[in-house]
């Protein structure tokens, strides 16, 4: 067994701090250094009852992507839930380590491992990271790249929902559901921010996380009306780009969990002679309980 701070060490040179979001603070959120780690635990969300379970587990510790603390705080008391949550696991023994917009961007990290799910090769990051590469790849927020062989747009949307951990909202798509799908963009989590990056890139279809309606009805309007404009070019006849597919977002991030669950015991038992028991926590994260249809 190794101590948490060797494991996070070893950690952190698979999804490195320096390669978050200069608003985002991930890394070590709740931990004794000097305890031995021999059970790691994996989600996508540090809830109560996801830590409920890691201490039934007997975790020693629980790698989450998502953090507990998004914002300051100036308390950590039990007068609301999140002081209850460091509570809980400084009593258990389980520290708590978060991978959010670093493991976005890492070799093997989230974007990577939902593009890969879905089936794109040729793949590179849509916003590369300057200078920064992990063995030889460029890293980087998104990934684009491309299927093999194209689709049509509602049969890569079934795939993309088939490839996604059970939930209970589905996916929407927005798009000619016959056009021909062959250059995917795929942004785990809130992705309506990077619309011109992807517009850019000349991507078929966009496939992310909580696309709002004005961000999302202006993108696909915008699409519509430059297609419009290849009419008697080139280019004309193909469909309006990107389409969007827009996913649970705790369902397509956890995608990355098998992929962290083969690396993080390989690093440490690499470097130490001796890997933790993994385990991952198989819960519906996203805070939906239920879809209904509405039919009119």
């Amino acid at each position: 067994m190794a101590a948490l701070k060797r494991v996070i060490e070893l950690v952190e040179t698979l999804y490195p701090l320096s390669y978050a979001e200069d608003w985002d603070h991930p890394g070590l959120v709740v931990g004794d250094l000097d305890r031995q780690v021999s059970t790691i635990a994996f989600a996508v969300d540090p809830t109560m009852e996801v830590i409920d379970q890691a201490l039934a587990c007997q975790a020693d510790l629980l790698i989450c992507h998502h953090p507990l603390l998004f914002r300051s705080v100036h308390a950590v008391s039990g007068l609301d839930v999140h002081g209850a949550m460091v509570s809980k696991l400084y009593r258990g023994g389980c520290g708590l380590w978060v991978g959010h917009t670093n493991a976005d961007a890492s070799h093997r990290g989230v974007g990577q491992a939902a593009a890969d799910a879905f089936g794109l090769v040729d793949q590179r990051p849509l916003v590369p990271l300057p200078g920064l590469s992990q063995q030889g790849q460029p890293v980087g927020l998104g990934r684009l790249g491309r299927l093999p062989q194209a689709l049509p747009l509602a049969d890569f949307a079934s795939r993309v929902a088939q490839a996604l951990p059970a939930n209970h909202m589905g996916v929407q798509v927005a798009g000619d559901l016959e056009a021909p799908v062959s250059t995917v963009v795929v942004l785990p989590g809130s992705g309506d921010s990077l619309f011109d990056e992807v517009r850019s890139c000349g991507a078929d279809v966009y496939v992310t996380s909580d696309l709002r309606h004005h961000p999302a009805t202006d993108a696909i309007e915008q699409a519509r009306y430059e297609a419009s404009l290849r009419e008697g070019g080139d280019d004309a006849g193909s469909p309006a780009r990107p389409a969007l597919i827009n996913t649970p977002h705790s369902a397509i991030e956890g995608l990355w969990l098998s992929y962290a669950m083969e690396d993080v015991p390989q690093a440490i038992t690499a470097a130490c002679g001796e890997g933790p028991e993994v385990i991952r926590l198989g819960l519906n994260t996203d805070p939906w309980d239920l879809s209904i249809p509405c039919i009119g």
